[in-house]
């Protein structure tokens, strides 16, 4: 599956001048890399948001989320956030602020 430019292009501006971003095809989409680890992706038109299995309960209970259901199974620690869930920059850095938390908190690759 591909991905929306214009939402990859959202979530570049979100992330700022931060220099140890990369970028990464990843399940079908692109998914942006933070000291080597999945911190957030885009897949269509949604985000693939990583908060990790603490923050997950929380992340599921949050409008427009859902389980990252890729491969038929929940991947837990990862959600789904449909575009109405980030429609504004502040619910997108809402959930980018989740992810790089969780990302920063896993030893680098």
């Amino acid at each position: 599956m591909a991905y929306s430019e214009q939402v990859a292009d959202r979530v570049r501006a979100a992330f700022g001048e931060r220099t140890e971003v990369r970028e990464q095809k990843m399940f079908g989409g692109i998914a942006f890399m933070l000291a080597g680890n999945m911190c957030i992706g885009v897949l269509g038109e949604t985000l693939m948001a990583r908060v990790g299995p603490e923050q997950y309960g929380d992340a599921l209970a949050q409008p427009f989320a859902r389980p990252m259901d890729f491969t038929g199974r929940s991947m837990r620690g990862f959600v789904y956030v449909e575009p109405e869930g980030f429609a504004d920059e502040a619910d997108l850095q809402a959930w980018l602020a989740r992810c790089v938390r969780f990302a920063e908190s896993l030893p680098p690759k």
